[in-house]
């Protein structure tokens, strides 16, 4: 059914719990994965002093790398036909949802997969949400992975 899914992954628990997923997909469909990391440079703050950014961005190529080579292994270990792309926002006004849209149209995506942490309330107001931000651009079919929830 699934020729090619993409699936979003950022280190987190619940990307993690996307990763399995979109390889449990990728075997039953005999589909191929693209799993995909993008690194959100955040804004330079002039109020928070000097600080050099090239040691901030070397850490977060360094995780996202680090994340990325986690991905692999596990798609191989599922002998699902994979690869990895870590892409970088760069725009004022870019954001993590869009370069996801952006990976997918490259890939040719026909199915998204990805985490959602199910915030509500004034958690979900400060810290955002990167899935819903994508689920209201997105032109291509979207899965969402959902967090545990500790009962």
């Amino acid at each position: 059914m699934y020729a090619k899914i993409l699936v979003a992954i950022d280190g987190s628990e619940t990307s993690k719990r996307a990763l399995r997923a979109a390889i449990q997909l990728a075997c039953d469909h005999h589909a191929q994965l693209q799993a995909l990391y993008v690194i959100d440079n955040p804004p330079v703050l002039s109020e928070a002093g000097y600080y050099d950014p090239t040691t901030l961005r070397a850490a977060l190529i360094e995780e996202a790398e680090r994340v990325c080579a986690d991905a692999s292994k596990a798609m191989q270990a599922a002998s699902v036909a994979s690869a990895t792309e870590l892409v970088e926002v760069e725009l004022v006004g870019d954001d993590i949802a869009h370069q996801i849209e952006q990976g997918a149209k490259r890939y040719g995506a026909d199915l998204v997969v990805m985490g959602t942490h199910g915030r509500r309330g004034m958690r979900r107001l400060l810290l955002g949400s990167v899935a819903e931000r994508f689920l209201r651009i997105s032109t291509y079919p979207i899965l969402l992975i959902p967090a545990p929830h500790d009962d």
